[in-house]
């Protein structure tokens, strides 16, 4: 655990008694303050007073009278559509606003960071797709050259709970928008940016609203090195607004597709080979088509990423390319779940939009597409553009009839469940094909969350190859 530090003796709120929740009221036990807990799920406040905690009625008026600061988790909303009422109070009031993030920035440092040989470092992650991935694979590098190494915030620990870093140690963090924009200290020693789709712009008041806080993790301190991915406009514009210049090495651009040779420092993807470039010059290559854990573009711009973060932080393109081969792949993110007769089976479950459904498709050549679940505004049309590769599409879930309507000439047959669905990819399957879970839609018509349906397909999956 990390103890906040600078609230000692001070009252501080905590709106949002999950994961993150639990984790700061221990953490600001530690560092001397008062927590003020609350939930509005009964749930969620009677799990906090069974680990010891007492709990305050925030929805009271004279509740934060006396508050310092009222911390809240990333699921609340705190500015769009509108604020939550107890948030709305503690803004109108005056009261600093905050999340674990910010206090994890705040107090993770010390001056016994001074007397260390290697002071910790903290590698930060966000972006619309590819930011779990990124996150492990960057871990996993680390772990594979023997640094000690944690990962937190958005995937594993709670950035509270992790231990203090220790001498030479790097902290690997996945940050949501939701996190980012709200934290009140962001100082990362490097930032990743992956790329840019629309998404949970409800909560960021449109696409603007949510670029700019995903940006707040290199504009309110500034690390020392950004690996920005420049195959969107906004990338671009971000990376240009923190170099002075195309050859400032302390901006590391990515790509998946684009060759990026005329910067100061530059790694990208094309046609399967990752290249590296610094200062005019090519100085390192990897094959990246047999990397299993990480196949199609979208994985190879993750493979980017990782591999610019972690050449940040000193280690040589050869390990990197070793660790690269060794990394499984995250659960329901394009992972291999089984081989029978020359079909691969694909794990693909948090594809839940069609934009990240669109980078599944694209990842290989012949696809039995399972498909389906409860289906978002606009449906799956957007995706003709990339159903060449699919040999045919089986739906499931609520929207299966009307995503049927949207798949043109693609032969498609409606299955209704995840059972039929993986019993009629497998038996139609040729040797050289993938059978692809890859919903292009929410679970929660069948399922309580994506990765319950991910582990379905997964064991149906199971007793076919085994």
């Amino acid at each position: 655990m990390i103890p906040v530090k600078g609230v000692k003796g001070q009252k501080v709120a905590v709106l949002g008694l999950g994961r993150s929740g639990l984790a700061t009221a221990a953490a600001l036990q530690a560092g001397g303050a008062e927590p003020l807990l609350w939930d509005d799920s009964p749930e969620a406040r009677a799990k906090a007073e069974a680990e010891g905690f007492s709990l305050t009625d925030l929805t009271r008026h004279a509740a934060l009278e006396g508050v310092a600061c009222l911390v809240t988790s990333p699921g609340i909303p705190h500015l769009y559509p509108a604020p939550n009422p107890i948030i709305a109070r503690a803004l109108e009031a005056g009261i600093p606003v905050d999340n674990d993030i910010g206090l994890f920035f705040q107090s993770a440092a010390g001056p016994e960071w001074d007397e260390m040989e290697s002071p910790p470092k903290v590698v930060a992650v966000t972006g619309s797709n590819g930011k779990s991935t990124t996150t492990a694979l960057i871990h996993h590098i680390l772990e594979v050259a023997g640094k000690p190494t944690q990962m937190a915030g958005n995937i594993g620990k709670g950035v509270l709970s992790i231990d203090p870093p220790q001498d030479g140690e790097v902290v690997v963090l996945e940050l949501s928008s939701y996190q980012t924009e709200l934290a009140r200290a962001l100082t990362p020693d490097v930032a990743v940016f992956t790329n840019l789709s629309p998404d949970h712009l409800d909560r960021h008041g449109g696409m603007g609203g949510y670029f700019a806080a995903k940006a707040r993790l290199f504009t309110l301190g500034g690390p020392d090195r950004a690996v920005v991915g420049v195959d969107e406009v906004e990338g671009r514009f971000l990376a240009g607004a923190l170099g002075q210049g195309p050859e400032d090495d302390r901006v590391i651009r990515i790509s998946s597709g684009q060759k990026l040779e005329g910067f100061g420092w530059s790694v990208f993807a094309r046609k399967g080979f990752l290249s590296e470039w610094r200062k005019g010059r090519q100085v390192a290559s990897i094959d990246l088509r047999e990397v299993k854990g990480l196949p199609g573009a979208h994985n190879h711009q993750n493979a980017c990423a990782a591999y610019a973060a972690c050449r940040s932080l000193g280690l040589a393109p050869k390990l990197i390319e070793g660790a690269l081969h060794s990394f499984a792949g995250l659960p329901h993110r394009s992972q291999l779940v089984g081989e029978r007769g020359g079909v691969r089976f694909v794990n693909d479950s948090k594809a839940t939009n069609v934009d990240s459904a669109a980078k599944a498709l694209q990842a290989f050549p012949k696809i039995r597409w399972i498909v389906g679940g409860l289906g978002k505004d606009g449906g799956i049309s957007s995706l003709k553009p990339h159903l060449d590769s699919v040999v045919k599409a089986y739906l499931i879930g609520h929207s299966a009839r009307d995503f049927a309507l949207q798949l043109g000439e693609t032969p498609h047959e409606i299955c209704e469940t995840m059972e039929r669905a993986v019993a009629r990819a497998a038996e139609e399957a040729q040797a050289g094909e993938v059978v692809l879970l890859a919903p292009a839609a929410a679970s929660f018509d069948q399922y309580p969350n994506f990765e319950k349906r991910g582990e379905d397909f997964t064991a149906r999956v199971k007793a076919l190859t085994d």
